[in-house]
């Protein structure tokens, strides 16, 4: 049977030629594709370019452990005081909670289970064209603990710091619906607004 993308394009995709529809959720879905074609398939839509003023995608973790949210700060030396939820851009041919277990491991050391969504947050910079969508998931911790002498190999993230609810108050973060979604239920949308440094 035919690869089908997740968008059900009425059309079959041709191996090694890939949905030309950006893949919000990671891919293709097989309906008995020979195994041996998905590797030159997922390398195809590897190299492809994005569509130039496509949004970036991003998953982020919302770990809430001992009733504190864990935020990173990634602007090294002190570039700014923005904290954020940890995570980042997505590659092509991994879910999106692989590559949040990849993005956690890198920036906190920390092993992680992905829970559902909480969060879908859009943020742009009119001047540059970057437009962002983050999507953030409840976590749980596996393995791990946060250390001083831990370093993102990326050098991203310069720190990591767990915080209690009423600790945001002291704090400039990003988005302004984080606490709602991390200690909150369902899933929240925030739209569309101008990036902040």
């Amino acid at each position: 049977m035919p690869l089908r993308c997740i968008h059900f394009c009425p059309a079959p995709v041709v191996a090694g030629q890939g949905c030309l529809l950006p893949r919000p959720l990671g891919g293709l879905v097989s309906d008995g594709l020979d195994k041996a074609a998905r590797p030159r398939q997922l390398a195809a839509m590897k190299t492809r370019s994005p569509r130039p003023g496509s949004p970036r995608l991003a998953a982020r973790a919302l770990i809430v452990h001992q009733d504190r949210l864990l935020l990173v700060n990634a602007y090294p030396g002190g570039v700014s005081d923005l904290w954020c939820a940890p995570g980042g851009g997505v590659e092509a041919g991994a879910s999106l909670p692989d590559n949040l277990v990849r993005e956690v491991a890198e920036e906190t050391g920390l092993r992680i289970s992905v829970g559902d969504p909480a969060l879908v947050n859009e943020f742009h910079d009119p001047a540059s064209g970057f437009h962002q969508v983050d999507i953030y998931f409840r976590c749980t911790i596996l393995h791990g603990a946060i250390s001083a002498d831990w370093r993102d190999p990326e050098g991203v993230v310069t720190e990591r710091r767990f915080f209690a609810r009423t600790d945001l108050a002291g704090i400039r973060f990003k988005p302004d619906s984080l606490p709602a979604a991390a200690w909150g239920q369902g899933i929240l949308y925030d739209p569309l607004e101008v990036i902040v440094r």
